[in-house]
């Protein structure tokens, strides 16, 4: 199933063009359904139809999903403390009714990203439109499974569970029982389903697509959720340039916004795959609204950005990473190699990642940001790296 993650700037009108893009999807005779992250029922007052925790059927082909996340939070409560019986009654803790719970900061994204793997994994629908929330927070949503897999294995390494035959003897010379089953158990629970959300973001049939209106606000936002996509290996498949002026109405004051607009659309198409999207002189509202904007679920192929590495074995004695950061600066760049990782800060971005296997037996030999690419020299390490007779 291909899949259209929608985001950009807050007021940028994204739930509108989500609405519309699933709107013409499902014209064309996809099966399509869009998912919203809103609290409030935007995106049912954008398609004419309330939408919440229950699918709802918005037009024909076309199905509007708004996930609870209060409702998913008491459950995972529920569930978590059935597990955790033992442990509690051990403590003398007291549990909690689930009428009395509200969602801590964070139920909602990882309510959207169960509900985005569920989507993905049903066969009823042939594409997804995902309404994500802001930029920033939509590109922390993004980053988050990977991070929480890899605190994950920090705190809780694989290889410990060997020791699980030990703990019955331990339990027993402590005169409690242990907790560590459970916990081990509950770890590779969530592993397995942050697993298959990272799936479904690094699935090449997965895209991102940015919404902004033209005009200074915009570009800035752009450029950074830009380069904020390309730390992830990620590129927008289109920019949806949204409520943009006739240039038959520059006329008295709409010269100058007009002018404004132009100016940063000619820019972005130096860039990027640019659909304009006309401003309708009032806020979109129902389908007959929606379609006329004319937006198109069609776009680029992928978001995907591969990150090579070349072998310059040969001619300089190194390899080479390259890392695509569009719009970076240097002096905000900074690189730090820790074990088999390496810590990558672009301006107010940063990101973990995991080496290559080949880098893994090397040391740095430097680095340097050229024409928006990071290219990453490493040396092979005569210790680890296999000699030739």
């Amino acid at each position: 199933m291909r899949t259209i993650l929608i985001t950009g700037p807050g007021g940028s009108g994204r739930t509108t063009i989500a609405a519309a893009t699933a709107l013409a999807a499902a014209r064309e005779g996809t099966r399509t359904l869009v998912l919203s992250a809103d609290r409030g029922d935007t995106l049912g007052t954008v398609l004419g139809t309330p939408t919440g925790p229950a699918p709802v059927a918005a037009a024909e082909n076309l199905t509007a999903w708004r996930p609870d996340a209060t409702a998913g939070f008491r459950a995972d409560l529920a569930a978590f403390q059935e597990r955790a019986s033992s442990v509690l009654d051990l403590l003398g803790a007291s549990r909690l009714d689930t009428e009395e719970v509200t969602p801590l900061p964070g139920a909602e994204e990882l309510t959207l990203l169960r509900a985005l793997r569920d989507a993905t994994l049903s066969e009823r629908h042939d594409l997804l439109v995902v309404d994500l929330p802001a930029s920033l927070e939509a590109l922390a949503l993004l980053s988050l499974p990977e991070e929480l897999r890899r605190y994950l294995r920090r705190l809780l390494p694989p290889e410990r569970q060997a020791a699980r035959a030990l703990r019955p003897m331990l339990g027993r010379l402590a005169g409690v029982p242990m907790p560590a089953e459970w916990l081990y158990e509950t770890a590779a629970r969530w592993d397995l389903e942050l697993g298959a959300v990272e799936a479904v973001l690094a699935d090449r049939e997965t895209v991102v697509r940015l919404v902004a209106e033209p005009g200074p606000a915009g570009a800035d936002a752009v450029r950074a959720a830009s380069l904020a996509l390309a730390l992830r290996g990620l590129r927008p498949d289109v920019l949806v340039a949204n409520r943009v002026l006739p240039e038959a109405a520059a006329d008295g004051w709409l010269v100058g916004p007009v002018a404004q607009q132009r100016k940063v659309l000619d820019e972005w198409r130096e860039t990027y795959d640019v659909r304009p999207v006309a401003h309708l002189g009032h806020d979109p509202r129902g389908v007959d609204d929606l379609t006329a904007l004319a937006v198109s679920e069609a776009g680029g192929t992928t978001s995907a950005v591969e990150w090579p590495v070349t072998d310059q074995l040969a001619e300089d004695g190194v390899l080479v990473w390259h890392i695509p950061l569009p719009g970076a600066i240097r002096d905000e760049l900074d690189l730090i190699r820790r074990g088999d990782e390496l810590v990558l800060t672009v301006g107010q971005f940063r990101r973990i990642v995991p080496l290559p296997s080949a880098l893994r037996r090397c040391t740095v030999d430097g680095a340097a940001l050229r024409e928006g690419e990071l290219r990453i020299r490493f040396a092979p390490d005569p210790d680890l790296w296999p000699q030739t007779r």
